[in-house]
This record gives C-alpha cells, sequence and structure tokens, in this order.
C-alpha cells in the first residue's frame, strides 16, 4: 500500500500544514456520478446568479498559498495553486471543465471551499509518496504533455515517488504518469491547507464531502491526514 508522508524539512518550513488523503478503491468511472453532477451545475448556477464566487488572491486561503509560494521561490502570479487558478477559470468560463467523473469530483469540492485539491492514479505510483523540496535533479512530465520533460528548481516543494516528480510547485500541476482517468481504479485524492489553525475543520468537511461524491462508486474509501498534530 501507497504511504504519504511530509518530509521534515517540509514540516518544518510550514509547520501549519494539513493534507488529508482520501482514497478510494475499486472505483468505476465508467458509470453516472449524478451527485457530482449536480454539484457542478450547483457551483454554475450560484455563480450566474450572484450568490457565490470562488476564493480568489484577496481571500486568506488562497493568500496563505500565494504566501508559502513566495516561501519556495515561486511567483504564485505566474504560476499559481491549483485552486487559484482553477477559481479564476470557473469566473471567467462561468463552467468549470468536465474531465472525468473523479476529476471533476475533487475540482468542485475544491473551488466549493477554496482548497487545493489533486489526485494521483495509485497503479502508476511507485513506491511511497514524499512531499519534499526538489533538489534539482528530478524529473516532471507535466499533464498532458507526454513528450516533455522539466527539472523542478531546487527548493520547490514537490510530491515525488520512486520514479520521479508527481507535482511542481506543491499543487500547481500534476504529472502526466499519475493522472487520473475513467478507467483509474485505485486512487488517492488529495486537499490541503497551510492554515491549519484556521482551516483544518474546513478541510475536514471538504475530505468528507469529497468521500460523499466517492463512495457510491468505489468499493471502499477512507480518508487519513498528514501534518499539523492541532488540525488533527
Amino acid at each position: 500500500m501507497t504511504t504519504f508522508r511530509i518530509a521534515p524539512a517540509v514540516a518544518a518550513a510550514f509547520p501549519d500544514a494539513l493534507i488529508a488523503v482520501v482514497t478510494a478503491t475499486g472505483l468505476r468511472g465508467d458509470e453516472p456520478w449524478p451527485a457530482t453532477t449536480a454539484a457542478l451545475d450547483e457551483l454554475e448556477r450560484r455563480l450566474a446568479d450572484g450568490t457565490w464566487r470562488p476564493a480568489d488572491e484577496s481571500d486568506p486561503r488562497i493568500e496563505a498559498w500565494h504566501t508559502a509560494y513566495r516561501a519556495f521561490g515561486t511567483n504564485p502570479r505566474r504560476v499559481r495553486p491549483s485552486v487559484d487558478a482553477l477559481g479564476r477559470r470557473l469566473t471567467k468560463k462561468g463552467a468549470l471543465p468536465r474531465i472525468n467523473a473523479a476529476v471533476d469530483s475533487y475540482n468542485a469540492v475544491s473551488v466549493r471551499h477554496g482548497l487545493p485539491a489533486g489526485a494521483f492514479d495509485l497503479d502508476h505510483v511507485t513506491g511511497d509518496v514524499e512531499i519534499r523540496h526538489a533538489d534539482g535533479g528530478e524529473t516532471f512530465t507535466p499533464l498532458g504533455e507526454a513528450d516533455t520533460i522539466e527539472n523542478p528548481r531546487p527548493g520547490e516543494v514537490v510530491y515525488a515517488d520512486t520514479t520521479d516528480v508527481l507535482t511542481r510547485h506543491w499543487n500547481h500541476r500534476d504529472a502526466h504518469r499519475t493522472r487520473v482517468t475513467r478507467d483509474s481504479t485505485r486512487v488517492a485524492f488529495i486537499l490541503e491547507t497551510v492554515q491549519a489553525t484556521r482551516d483544518a475543520r474546513l478541510l475536514r468537511r471538504a475530505a468528507e464531502e469529497l468521500r460523499k461524491l466517492l463512495a457510491p462508486h468505489a468499493d471502499r474509501t477512507t480518508v487519513h491526514y498528514l501534518g499539523s498534530e492541532e488540525g488533527v
């Protein structure tokens, strides 16, 4: 079984970080997911009628991620945290992308709660996954760019397994190798905050909401947390 862990140096640099790992096994991505469809439709309807807007960079949840990005040397207005980029896209276009049911589920939860989210197909992960600072010698192939190889900058926070990097800039972009498709059956979904003192309860609600979207379409779902003991 794949283990997720936070490297001591990242835990020391971001002591209030808290990460929820929602794991689904026996996932059935080829059947209808009506609750996910309804969640997407509701967000888009509320945006259209002006009763809700995604968190933007003036929101403390997004501002905290901008501060974290700057701390490891990334300009968050050029390379945006995933939830910031997704919220901006939703505001501009009025709709969220429809990728597949599993991805659509975590996108809906991410923008609803203003928390970064992502996912890894565990059948394509090698060994355990560590959230750590890059040393600059790793490789990364961006989602949708199977022929591209990048090298994260030294000090950049990444998710990495024993093969290469799975996300760059903590949560900015996922890797092509571990992308979640409608055929993925073992998936680890990630929700994150770097302000657990303030947002641990929000993170827990978001993780449970995501688990409930996944549960009708999986044989088993579990949730566990990494990071701030105060948040757990």
